[in-house]
């Protein structure tokens, strides 16, 4: 008997204790709020854009065909149109500070008819090194490098072209909308230089502005 009374006041200690434990407040605080992740521009990726350009084409010396047709000697075409393209690239990063190689390629409407020339510039590429700033997911840059293009001169049902090679350089902002995705808008300045057209005579250039929007992902 001594035995089953001792048993059973265990057995009320043992519940009255658990329950008092329980009632008693935690010592642990409350879970870490979650940390949003870091966004890194380190990577490479792919991309397509639209915009557009105008710039001018340069007859640099044709007193010959200035005098035949009777007009000044220094004569501008302006040409401009609609571009759209894809570009590549990789970028690496070291701090706020963000590095990079682009290269790419874009069709354009660019064109214009000066008397019985039409010049305009099919598509043109280039291929730049870029220096950017970051503030975690904006990145403001500068680029520069090559630019190559096709240059045309139709006249009298002639068709004449020429691959030219110059420069280029320009300013952007990025911003990345999502670890894989982004979007852009830059400027760029194109120098397609000069080369000797047969059909005029002359070397005749063409130097245009393009403003262009794009979406990159980047892997």
């Amino acid at each position: 008997m001594l035995r089953i009374g001792i048993l059973a006041s265990a057995a009320v200690l043992a519940v009255t204790t658990g329950s008092l434990a329980a009632d008693l407040p935690t010592m642990k605080g409350p879970p870490p709020a979650p940390v949003a992740p870091v966004f890194t521009w380190t990577g490479f990726y792919i991309g397509a854009n639209v915009g557009g350009a105008w710039g001018s084409t340069n007859f640099e010396d044709n007193n010959a065909i200035a005098a035949i047709l009777g007009i000044p000697a220094s004569q501008t075409i302006d040409a401009a149109g609609f571009t759209g393209g894809v570009q590549a690239g990789y970028n690496w990063q070291n701090g706020p500070w963000v590095f990079g190689v682009e290269g790419d390629f874009q069709a354009t409407g660019a064109e214009d008819t000066f008397a019985p020339w039409k010049f305009s510039n099919p598509w043109f590429g280039t291929v730049r090194g870029r220096v950017g700033y970051a503030l975690n997911n904006v990145l403001f840059y500068g680029t520069g490098g090559l630019a190559f293009g096709e240059l045309r001169g139709e006249t009298f049902g002639l068709s004449e072209t020429h691959t030219n090679v110059g420069w280029t350089a320009g300013v952007g902002a990025e911003v990345g909308l999502t670890q894989n995705w982004s979007a852009k808008i830059e400027y760029l300045y194109v120098d397609l230089a000069s080369s000797n057209f047969t059909s005029t005579g002359v070397p005749n250039s063409y130097r245009f502005g393009t403003v262009r929007a794009r979406v990159n992902y980047h892997f």
